[in-house]
């Protein structure tokens, strides 16, 4: 029997990894297209022998998602930034590479297509993030119109970049900073996420729609922290910062490599982050989600006195 291909953009990344486990599950051989071939490499061991290849590729490159495409029955987008290092990147990657994705994907005869977008993804949005992921909905859909876009809240999981940096802070500072405490999120579990992607593959009824992924829970960012003190043991005083502050040090941290907050991050947090009343969501894909109270706990503890500060899938 021949197998079928999965393409999968940004798979050696946090949700990537979960998704290239469960397609080579499912018996795919899953070419992980990125620019981080090395990285990719490491993830060989989810699947059987020549299974998992590691492929070079760049959504802002023709050439390149095109080759990866070639043969491929289904191809999943993952690829998306959080800050810009170069400017226009968010329009590059986020809406440019994600109409080229979809476009070189039906030309190559593709079956089945799921963009990973974000809740809040509007085109008409001041902040660039939201507004980029916006336009690429639309040239996904315009180019694919049988894709299928997921929008997860904020994802966490082990390797996180949301409770595991609140976790750090909680054990580096005396104090927990607050900025837009009463903004909601609604965490989603990152093996959730991709059994999202998976069910968008093989259901029927998947084709042409949108999901929006959460979790069960709505919490406000001083419930993220709260939660966060509770589970790491620190005792803090949260400090509400001063609107001016957060922004000079936005405006200052984008001259980091890894800025710790941006402008364009700060227009996010003043908008919740919750699936919409009225959007189709994992119960519609057959999925009952984690909560975040059964998975971060037992990550969270390395931020404990004492405890190891390291990350890996067992935590």
């Amino acid at each position: 029997m021949i197998q079928q291909v999965a393409t999968v953009f940004g798979g050696a990344g946090f949700i990537g990894r979960h998704v290239v486990q469960r397609l080579a599950k499912a018996g795919y051989v899953v070419r992980i297209a990125g620019r981080d071939t090395e990285r990719a490499a490491k993830l060989r061991t989810l699947g059987d022998v020549a299974q998992v290849v590691p492929i070079a590729a760049s959504v802002t490159d023709e050439a390149s998602v095109a080759r990866a495409v070639a043969g491929a029955t289904v191809v999943v987008n993952l690829v998306g930034i959080l800050s810009e290092k170069k400017s226009g990147d968010f329009q590059r990657i986020q809406a440019e590479g994600a109409g080229r994705v979809a476009r070189l994907a039906a030309a190559a005869g593709v079956r089945r297509l799921v963009h990973v977008s974000a809740i809040g993804a509007d085109a008409g949005s001041e902040s660039l993030y939201a507004r980029s992921k916006g336009e690429g909905e639309a040239a996904v859909r315009a180019a694919f119109p049988a894709a299928t876009i997921l929008r997860p809240s904020v994802v966490f999981g082990a390797d996180d970049q949301f409770f595991n940096r609140f976790g750090a802070l909680a054990a580096m500072l005396p104090f927990m900073p607050v900025v837009e405490g009463q903004t909601r999120f609604q965490p989603v579990y990152v093996g959730d996420v991709a059994d999202a992607v998976l069910a968008a593959i093989t259901r029927d009824d998947a084709p042409g729609r949108v999901f929006e992924l959460g979790g069960p829970r709505v919490m406000t960012m001083r419930d993220v922290l709260d939660f966060v003190l509770e589970h790491t043991h620190r005792r803090r005083r949260m400090v509400a910062l001063p609107h001016a502050l957060v922004a000079l040090q936005a405006r200052l941290g984008e001259f980091l490599p890894n800025p710790p907050l941006t402008r364009d991050q700060l227009l996010l947090l003043k908008r919740d982050n919750v699936v919409g009343a009225d959007a189709a969501g994992l119960a519609a894909l057959g999925i009952a989600p984690k909560a975040v109270e059964g998975v971060a706990p037992a990550y969270l503890a390395r931020y404990r006195r004492g405890g190891l500060r390291k990350t890996g899938a067992g935590y």
